[in-house]
């Protein structure tokens, strides 16, 4: 059986639910241990049972609930993960969190709050991680940013900060690490079925939004950004850094979605209605 990644350990935050929990699937299947870390307990058992059977060799699956908005837990969770079988070479910030609403609604408290998990909680994660790393012989880092960093996603504002943000952390990251062996990329996923965004459907006038400007015109599946992790992490591609992939159907090229629908439903009371216009 091939399994090209035995011997590394690997750090997913996020890693009990969506694309952290496909990574870490994808990961364990060609060998490494992983450590997922979340603040759902419950999410965190269920990964462990779905991630164990997969496990290759002497390979070790384990988790400890973390908020990546508190620096002690990440730098032990970084911890438990250099604990387990094999050598920490592998980390992927996938933990993150949005809102949607207008800029003109949005408080202090919610822009705080999701730029503290999308984006602080990326630099605390490379920050800890990138330092244990420097004493194994370097390794692989990514980082789970959105199209939302690349183009505006309308009623989402700090959201669309907090990506943009981790898309030019992971560039000056890549820029720091090299000489140290270390290897610093992102995924930009577009629509993508999972908990953050399930009250996104195809039917509905957000979803077609996004079904109307994505050449390949699907919603997306957490395996889809898991395989690409899993290539930036790999020896596959051992001579890329800085690199903010795109895994979105195309979406990129055209324009962003519209939240008008749901900003309607939560504040049409609140604000112009002509802001919330589609």
């Amino acid at each position: 059986m091939s399994a090209p990644l035995s011997g590394q350990t690997a750090l997913i935050t996020g890693g009990g639910s969506g694309i952290g929990l496909a990574t870490a699937l994808a990961l364990a299947n060609d060998g490494a241990s992983v450590l997922i870390a979340g603040r759902s307990q419950e999410k965190l058992d269920a990964g462990l049972a779905a991630i164990g059977p997969a496990l290759v060799g002497d390979a070790a699956v384990g988790a400890l609930p973390t908020d990546v908005t508190d620096e002690a837990q990440v730098q032990a969770a970084v911890e438990a993960a250099t604990a387990l079988p094999g050598r920490l070479a592998i980390c992927v910030a996938s933990a993150g969190d949005g809102t949607v609403g207008p800029i003109v609604a949005t408080s202090a408290e919610e822009w705080n709050r999701v730029i503290a998990v999308s984006l602080t909680g990326v630099f605390l994660t490379f920050k800890h991680a990138a330092a244990a790393m420097v004493g194994t012989g370097g390794g692989a880092m990514v980082a789970v940013s959105s199209l939302a960093g690349l183009v505006t996603h309308r009623h989402m504002g700090p959201y669309n900060a907090a990506k943009a943000g981790v898309d030019m952390l992971v560039k000056t990251t890549a820029d720091e690490m090299g000489a140290v062996g270390i290897r610093v990329n992102g995924v930009n996923p577009g629509i993508i079925r999972t908990d953050l965004v399930a009250m996104v459907t195809e039917e509905g006038e957000t979803g077609r939004s996004y079904l109307r400007n994505m050449p390949i015109s699907r919603f997306g599946e957490a395996d889809d950004v898991a395989s690409a992790i899993r290539f930036l992490v790999g020896p596959e591609s051992s001579f890329i850094t800085g690199v903010n992939l795109t895994v979105d159907g195309g979406h990129h090229l055209r324009c962003g979605p519209d939240y008008g629908e749901i900003a309607r439903m939560l504040y049409s009371e609140e604000v112009d209605p002509r802001i919330l216009e589609s």
